[in-house]
Order: structure tokens, then sequence, then C-alpha cells
């Protein structure tokens, strides 16, 4: 769910505007040249894996957007460009050596989470293929547990989580952006038919993933923060906590020193939009310099999905998957 605070200046139309009356309302690589034998070197391992992974699969459209789940890696590829774009050119992230060289954001988690994509099928690149101009990174709990866990593990520590609810499905989103010119256009909103069509698929309980303020100064963020704390804190059952070495205290106000409305206003939007569909947010704060940002825990049980967002894009996930087969039988 990483997403910076210029990355998420987007709507999803009505949903995420705030209907906000009170502070109790808130108290819930391809390589042609390979020699023969080294595919049945590693027919078992992780290239041979790699290599079989299928084209993208198209999930629905609103317009020209288009949003589909891909593992191919020369998508993948396209995505961590994108990813360099929204977060080191545009955001605050600080590029190493290889990520400056390579202007990809990348990292080992890619080689086994799916991929959500949006492209934008009016437009065309000089290799004849529609722009890239949003993902989602998505990673289910049976393949993370495989691959050493998730990567909100890494600030936060959430195994508590596995031992209350063991049984449930855990599906943890990452790594969300869109490109400024899209921004108040409809691509989150596709983004997140596509989270939902995941969901339904493969029957997730749980969402789970790290969102981010703009910056690292947590006495500038102290208004948004200490809110969050007191008005959209996890219950127990829910609760993780950041990692004692890397947390950052974010009740720094009083509940009643909180100016509501104005800490609303100061919210990321995407933040405003996971706690509007029913999301918690964990204990504590953790900065991350790398990226510029200072991230909150969101956990969102399916259970608790406002039945408003449900509506929207349908409880069989179909909305803009039928807009995509109209599209398909038009010829666009």
């Amino acid at each position: 769910m990483r997403a910076f605070d210029q990355e998420t200046n987007m709507r999803i139309d009505d949903l995420v505007h705030p209907k906000f009356i009170s502070a109790e309302a808130f108290q819930r690589q391809d390589v042609s040249w390979m020699p023969g034998w080294l595919p049945r070197y590693f027919s078992a391992g992780r290239l041979g894996e790699s290599r079989q992974r299928s084209a993208a699969s198209k999930l629905g459209a609103i317009g020209q957007l288009e949003v589909s789940l891909t593992r191919d890696k020369r998508d993948v590829k396209r995505l961590q460009k994108l990813r360099y774009q929204v977060f080191y050119e545009h955001g605050q992230a600080v590029a190493d050596l290889a990520t400056w060289f390579m202007r990809r954001d990348k990292d080992y988690f890619d080689d086994i989470c799916d991929h959500l994509m949006v492209v934008d099928r009016s437009r065309q690149s000089t290799v004849g293929r529609s722009p890239v101009i949003g993902t989602y990174r998505l990673l289910r709990q049976n393949v993370a547990e495989r691959h050493g866990g998730f990567y909100s593990a890494k600030e936060f520590d959430i195994s508590g989580f596995f031992k209350r609810h063991a049984g449930l499905r855990f599906l943890e989103l990452g790594r969300s952006c869109v490109l400024p010119a899209y921004r108040s256009k409809r691509a989150i909103e596709l983004l997140w038919h596509g989270v939902w069509s995941y969901v339904r698929e493969h029957r997730i309980d749980v969402m789970i993933g790290c969102a981010s303020f703009e910056g690292t100064d947590t006495e500038r963020l102290a208004l948004p923060l200490s809110f969050l704390h007191h008005f959209a804190r996890a219950p127990e059952a829910w609760r993780a906590v950041a990692h004692p070495l890397r947390q950052v205290e974010i009740s720094r106000l009083t509940k009643d020193e909180i100016d509501i409305r104005r800490a609303w206003r100061e919210l990321p939007p995407l933040i405003k939009g996971y706690l509007h569909a029913g999301a918690f947010v964990g204990d504590g704060a953790v900065t991350d310099p790398q990226f510029g940002t200072t991230d909150v825990l969101i956990v969102l049980p399916v259970g608790s999905i406002n039945a408003r967002y449900i509506s929207h894009f349908g409880a069989d996930a179909q909305r803009y998957a039928g807009e995509r087969r109209q599209a398909q039988k038009s010829g666009l």
C-alpha cells in the first residue's frame, strides 16, 4: 500500500470525498541466447518458473483506461520504470547507484508478486504499446510464506495477525503509484477494481500494507498522525506495532487537542480512501529515509469493507469487467 502524498493526489469520484460529521464517526529478463542445458538445469527452480509466466490478464476498463493482472517479466520492467518516475523523479526517494543507472524501482518482491497494470489505450509508445500509467503490487500470504514473508514485516511486527487469525487468507498491497497527469482521472478507481477482483478470485480475508505520508518530519505530521492514533487505531484483534528500533510515536497530541476537520484535510487521499473503506491503522509509524516517507500500517478485513464500496464495484467485481467486454466487442 505504499503511496506518496503526491502519488495519491487522485480521487475515486465521490468515494474518497469525506462525509465527515463528528469524531464519533471514527471510533470503529527474457534471454534468447540461453544455452540448451540451462532450462533443464533450472527446470524446477525459480528461473524456469519465471520464464513460464503468462501474459497479462485483462480485468476491466473505464473509457480508454484498462487494468490488467500480470507477472510477465517485460510488463514488470515497465512497471518498475513507472515506479522510478513516480517515486524518484517526482517524489523524494533517493536512488542508489544501481537504481539510478537502471532507472527502475525494483526489489526482491517483484519476482514473487502479482502486479496490477493500468494502461492508456488511447496512446501508443514508439514500440506500439499503450503506455503504463498506474500500478499496484499484490502478495498473497501463501506465496509470502514460501519466500521469506511480507514486505510490511520489515517495518511492523505482524506475526500476531497469523496467530490470532489462523486460517484467514492475507493479501499485502504495495508499490501503488499513478503518473501525475492521470491523478485527476479514474486510474485509481481501476486499480481498486483490480484489487477487488483479485480479492474475490483468491478469497482473501484481510488486506494489509504500508501507506505513506510524504516526508520524514514527524513533528510536521503530528496532527494527522495523532488523528489516526485516536480515531482510526485498530482494535486489539487487528493491532500490529512498529518494530521498536524503527518506531516513531504517533500519539503526539491528546484527543482533545486535535482539530478533526483540519487533521482530515492533512491526510493523504489514499489513506482517506482506506479509512472510508473500513480500514484500521496499526500502532506507531516508521520513517523510511530511502523513500522520504513516514509509513503507517493499514489493516483492512474484507468483512469490514463499507457496503457502499462493495455496491460500487459489484459484489462479483463485474462492474468495469462488463465495460471491458463491451469495449472489446466495439473493437476498441
